[in-house]
C-alpha cells in the first residue's frame, strides 16, 4: 500500500468538529482582512497605489492568495459536511457563519488597494506579457470578478450590494434546507397490496426505508417501542429519497400509490407540502424564490446590467441572452419530431395497460414496459451485471488506456500503518490516490456513492482542494476532490447494483473528477475546473459518458454479481439499441427548465412567485409536449437555479453537450480507445484547466470551431429527420 504524500493534505475527519471549523473561518477571516487593513495603510501612507510596481504587486497578490487557504480549507470542509452528513450542529454553524463570510467576500471584491494592485500588473505591459499564461489569465478574471463585486460603485452603493449579497446567501441556504427536510420528512407506509410490480431491489429499498420509518418514529414519540414491535416484518415504506422513489415509479402496477407519490415529489416545498421544521417553520420556498429574484435583479441594476441574465452570461461561453434563447429553441424544433414519436409510442402502450389517459407518473413506469417489450430489456434484468466494483474497476481500466493513469485505493482501516489509513467522514466513503504512467502522484479523491439521511439528493463533484504551488513559502498541495452520489446501496449481502442510468451518472461525475485532478496548472484560481466557463464546465463530464453507452466499454464494467458472466449478447445489443430511448422526450424536458430560468432571470421587473408559476406555464405551452398537473410545482425544488451556482445558467448542460458530442466524434474517427487522441484530449482540455478560454481549448483539440451535428446524430435527431424525409420522398413517389 503507497504511502500517503503529506502533498494531499488529507483531512483528518474523525477529529473535525463543527465549533472547531467555526473558530478556524472566523479565524482565517480575521488574518485575511488584516492583511487587507495593513494593505489599505501602506496605500493610505503612500498617497498613490502608482508608487507600487507591477513586481510588488504580483507578490502580493500572491501572498495575499495564499492567506485565504485556510478559509477555503476550513469553510470547504464545513460545507461538504452540510451536504453529506447534515445536522442541527453543522446545520447551525453553516448558516451563522454565512453572513460573515459575505461580507468578507464582498470586502475582497471592493477592496481598492487590492484592486489597483492587479491594475498595476495588467498596466506594466511588459511585465504582464512576460507572465506564464495561467498567471495573466487568473489575474484577467481577478480584474472581471472585481467590477462583478461593484468595486466601481459608490460607497452606498457598495454597501447596498454587500446587503444584497449577504441576504441571498442565506435565502439560498435556506432554500435548499427546505428541500432537504421536505424529502427526508416524507413516509408513507403501504400495504401488501401496493408492491405488486416492484422488483426484488425495489423491495429491499423499500424495507430499508422501513427500518428508518421506525427509527425516527420511535426517537420522536410518535410511537412506542410496542408499537413498532407489532408492525409487520419487512414493514415496506415508501420515501422521496431518489432510488427508493424512482423503484416505485418505475415498476408500482398500483397507479394510484405512482400518483400519490409523484404528488408528494413536485410539491415537495410549496405551497401543497404542510411538513415544518424542527423551528415549526413552513418549509415553503415561495417567498424565497421571488424574494432570490428581486434581490438578484438589485445586484443587475447597481451593476450597471439590465437583467440578472446578462450578469451571468458576463462570464460565459453564449454572448448574451438573445444567443442562448435561440440556441434553445432551435434544439428544440430539432427535437420536437422524436419526442412527438416517444410520446405516440408510449401512449400506444398505455393503452395496453388500461391507460388511455398518459399522465407524468405513468411515464418511467410504461417506458419500462416499452423497453421489455420492444428491446428485450429490464433495468433489473441488467442490474446484476453492474455490480458497484466492478463497475468502478471497469472504469479505472477505462481512464488508464486513454490517459495513461493508474487509481489505487487506500486502506481506510486503522489497524494499517498510520502512512496509509485515510480518514473518512462515514463508514461507506472511499479515497483513492491517482499516479501518472510514471508513478508521480497527480492528486486524491474519495468516493461517497450512497443515498442516506441528512445527504442531500442528487449527484455533484467538489473540487474540495486545487493543485497549487507558492515557492516563497515552499508549499505544494495536490488536488483533491469529493465525488458524491445517491445511488441504491448494498442490500441483503450483495454489493451495490446499478441500474446503466447510475452507471452513467458514475461516469458524468467522475468526468468532472480528472478535469479537477489532472490539471498542471498550479495557478489555484485557474486550475482544475476553477476558471472554467460555466457553460463549459460540463464537457469532460459528459463526454466521459461515452464509454459506459460503448460495447468495448461495457465489457470492462460489467459482469454478473453471482456468475462472474458478461452482459450477454442479447442484452447488451439491447442496451445499446434503447440509447436514444425517449431522447427527444428528455431534451425538450431539459430545454424547459433552461429556458425557463433563462426567461425568469431575463425579466424585468424581477418576477413574485406568481410570476415564476406563470413563466414556467408559458415554457412549457412552448416546449412540452405533455401536459404538466397544475398542482406540480417542480420549480419550488430547482435547487440548480436557486440554491446552486446555475442561475440564468442551466442551458449550459445542452451547450456543453453540444462540445462533448463533437470532441467525442474525435475519437470516434480515431478509434476510442486511441492513446494519442486520449492524449490529446488530456493536453487540450483536461491539463489546462481554466488557463485559456474554452472555446480557445476545445478548437486545440477540435481543429475547429464545434459543430451541432454530432449532438444531433448521438440523440438519434438527425435519424427521425432522415426516415422522416425518406417518408415524405416515397410518398411523393407513390403519389
Amino acid at each position: 500500500m503507497t504511502p500517503i504524500s503529506p502533498d494531499l493534505r488529507l483531512v483528518d475527519f474523525a477529529n473535525v468538529s463543527p465549533s472547531a471549523l467555526q473558530s478556524q473561518v472566523i479565524s482565517a477571516i480575521d488574518d485575511a482582512n488584516a492583511f487587507l487593513d495593513e494593505m489599505t495603510a501602506h496605500t493610505d501612507s503612500n498617497h498613490s497605489p502608482a508608487d507600487v510596481t507591477a513586481e510588488q504587486a504580483l507578490s502580493d497578490v500572491m501572498n495575499f492568495d495564499h492567506i485565504n487557504l485556510a478559509l477555503d480549507r476550513s469553510w470547504g470542509i464545513l460545507s461538504h459536511l452540510n451536504s453529506v452528513m447534515s445536522n442541527d450542529e453543522i446545520r447551525h454553524v453553516h448558516h451563522e457563519l454565512l453572513p460573515k463570510l459575505s461580507a468578507y467576500g464582498t470586502r475582497v471584491g471592493q477592496h481598492q488597494p487590492l484592486f489597483s494592485r492587479y491594475q498595476a500588473i495588467v498596466n506594466d505591459k511588459t511585465f504582464f506579457a512576460a507572465l506564464e499564461p495561467a498567471r495573466a489569465r487568473a489575474i484577467e478574471l481577478a480584474l472581471r470578478s472585481f467590477e462583478m463585486s461593484g468595486v466601481a460603485l459608490p460607497r452606498a452603493e457598495q454597501e447596498q450590494f454587500a446587503a444584497i449579497q449577504s441576504e441571498l446567501s442565506t435565502l439560498s441556504a435556506t432554500f435548499s434546507d427546505n428541500i432537504l427536510d421536505a424529502t427526508q420528512a416524507y413516509f408513507l407506509p403501504l400495504k401488501q397490496e401496493q408492491l405488486t410490480g416492484l422488483t426484488e431491489s425495489g423491495l429491499a429499498l423499500l424495507a430499508d426505508a422501513g427500518e428508518q420509518y421506525k427509527a425516527r418514529e420511535l426517537a420522536s414519540g410518535a410511537l412506542t417501542q410496542a408499537d413498532i414491535d407489532a408492525l409487520p416484518t419487512p414493514y415496506y415504506v415508501a420515501s422521496l429519497n431518489i432510488p427508493v422513489y424512482l423503484a416505485v415509479m418505475t415498476h408500482a402496477d398500483d397507479r394510484s400509490l405512482r400518483e400519490t407519490l409523484y404528488h408528494a415529489y413536485v410539491t415537495r416545498a410549496s405551497e401543497f407540502d404542510g411538513h415544518t421544521n424542527k423551528k415549526g417553520e413552513s418549509l415553503n420556498n415561495a417567498d424565497i424564490m421571488g424574494q432570490i429574484l428581486q434581490l438578484r435583479e438589485q445586484k443587475a441594476t447597481l451593476l450597471g446590467f439590465d437583467n440578472y441574465a446578462e450578469v451571468s452570461l458576463s462570464t460565459k461561453m453564449a454572448d448574451n441572452v438573445a444567443e442562448v434563447e435561440t440556441f434553445l429553441r432551435n434544439l428544440a424544433t430539432q427535437a420536437t419530431l422524436a419526442a412527438k414519436q416517444d410520446l405516440a409510442q408510449l401512449q400506444k402502450y398505455a393503452q395496453d395497460y388500461g391507460i388511455d389517459d398518459l399522465q407524468p407518473w405513468d411515464s418511467a413506469y410504461i417506458a419500462e414496459k416499452v423497453k421489455q417489450s420492444e428491446f428485450s430489456l429490464s433495468q433489473e434484468e441488467i442490474r446484476p451485471y453492474f455490480p458497484l466494483p466492478k463497475v468502478i474497476n471497469g472504469l479505472f481500466a477505462i481512464v488508464e488506456r486513454l490517459y495513461g493513469i493508474k487509481v489505487q485505493e487506500q486502506s481506510s482501516d486503522k489497524t494499517d500503518s498510520e502512512s496509509t489509513s485515510v480518514s473518512r467522514w462515514h463508514n461507506e466513503v472511499s479515497f483513492y490516490q491517482l499516479f501518472d504512467a510514471d508513478d508521480n502522484l497527480l492528486g486524491g479523491f474519495y468516493f461517497d456513492l450512497f443515498a442516506r439521511s441528512g445527504k442531500r439528493g442528487g449527484a455533484w463533484m467538489s473540487g474540495f482542494q486545487s493543485r497549487y504551488t507558492y515557492d516563497e513559502q515552499d508549499h505544494q498541495q495536490l488536488p483533491v476532490c469529493f465525488m458524491l452520489g445517491n445511488f441504491t446501496p448494498a442490500l441483503d449481502g450483495k454489493p451495490s447494483l446499478l441500474t446503466h442510468d447510475e452507471v452513467l451518472t458514475l461516469f458524468h461525475e467522475f468526468g468532472h473528477g480528472l478535469h479537477h485532478l489532472l490539471t498542471q496548472v498550479t495557478v489555484g484560481d485557474v486550475a482544475g475546473v476553477n476558471g472554467v466557463e460555466w457553460d463549459a464546465v460540463e464537457l469532460p463530464s459528459q463526454f466521459m459518458e461515452n464509454w459506459a453507452w460503448d460495447a468495448e466499454g461495457i465489457a470492462l464494467i460489467s459482469s454478473h454479481v453471482e456468475t462472474g458472466e458478461p452482459l450477454p449478447k442479447d442484452k447488451l445489443a439491447a442496451l445499446l439499441a434503447v440509447k436514444n430511448f425517449q431522447s427527444g422526450m428528455q431534451t425538450l424536458r431539459q430545454i424547459e427548465f433552461s429556458l425557463f430560468d433563462l426567461l425568469i432571470h431575463s425579466h424585468t421587473p424581477a418576477l413574485d412567485y406568481d410570476g415564476i408559476l406563470a413563466t414556467l406555464n408559458t415554457v412549457r405551452n412552448d416546449i412540452a409536449i405533455m401536459q404538466t398537473p397544475d398542482y406540480n410545482r417542480f420549480a419550488n425544488g430547482f435547487s440548480h437555479i436557486f440554491a446552486g451556482g446555475y442561475a440564468a445558467g442551466y442551458y449550459s448542460y445542452k451547450w456543453a453537450e453540444l462540445l462533448s458530442a463533437d470532441a467525442f466524434s474525435r475519437f470516434e474517427e480515431e478509434g476510442i480507445f486511441n492513446p494519442v487522441t486520449g492524449k490529446a484530449f488530456r493536453e487540450s482540455i483536461l491539463s489546462v484547466g481554466g488557463s485559456f478560454p474554452a472555446k480557445t481549448n476545445f478548437e486545440n483539440f477540435r481543429g475547429r470551431s464545434a459543430s451541432i451535428d454530432a449532438l444531433l446524430r448521438h440523440s438519434g435527431f438527425s435519424d427521425v429527420k432522415n426516415v422522416d424525409a425518406a417518408n415524405a420522398k416515397s410518398n411523393r413517389e407513390v403519389i
